[in-house]
């Protein structure tokens, strides 16, 4: 099995796109999404994926993931399986000097303004060099997730939803 480890944060600032040795435009829909498992359908670019996600069991930080490239074409035909609601973003791919890779997703669309980035780790106790532009950790807190993006767009949001403290 596959175990994707990662940790989740806010972006607090643009500078991260100054540092970012690439980018590219992902489209992304949920054929299923529910119970922390998701069937999602990723167009990168031009290159397509599947990937499913298994629930965390330990509060956001880790989940199975299993994931298989397809063709551009099949990602766009499985587009129409997807529950309603694309996400739509840009992510940019930033080194943290320390052999770790911060992939910063800048969303457009509905859910146009939010900015987050990841660290992907190898246990979840690993030290990584924290980046400049990174601002409050999310990490385990579902409504940052894309599949809930999807159905709670941050552009419906309330004041209190955007500057909430807690994590879930």
């Amino acid at each position: 099995m596959a175990y994707e480890i990662e940790r989740k944060f806010l972006v607090t600032d643009n500078s991260y796109k100054q540092l970012a040795a690439s980018s590219s435009h992902i489209v992304q829909g949920y054929i299923l999404s529910g119970g922390g498992r998701s069937v999602r359908v990723r167009l990168r670019d031009e290159q397509g994926f599947l990937t499913i996600k298994g629930p965390s069991r330990d509060g956001g930080l880790s989940r199975y993931e299993f994931e298989k490239e397809i063709s551009a074409d099949e990602a766009r035909a499985l587009f129409e399986l997807c529950e309603p609601g694309l996400i739509d973003k840009r992510r940019w791919l930033v080194p943290a000097g320390d052999g770790h890779i911060y992939e910063v997703d800048e969303f457009f669309g509905e859910n146009d303004g939010l900015v987050v980035a990841e660290v992907e780790l190898a246990a979840p106790d690993e030290p990584f060099a924290r980046a400049p532009f990174l601002g409050k950790e999310l990490t385990g807190t579902r409504r940052y997730y894309n599949a809930a993006l999807r159905r709670h767009p941050f552009s419906a949001w309330s004041e209190a939803e955007r500057t909430a403290q807690d994590v879930e």
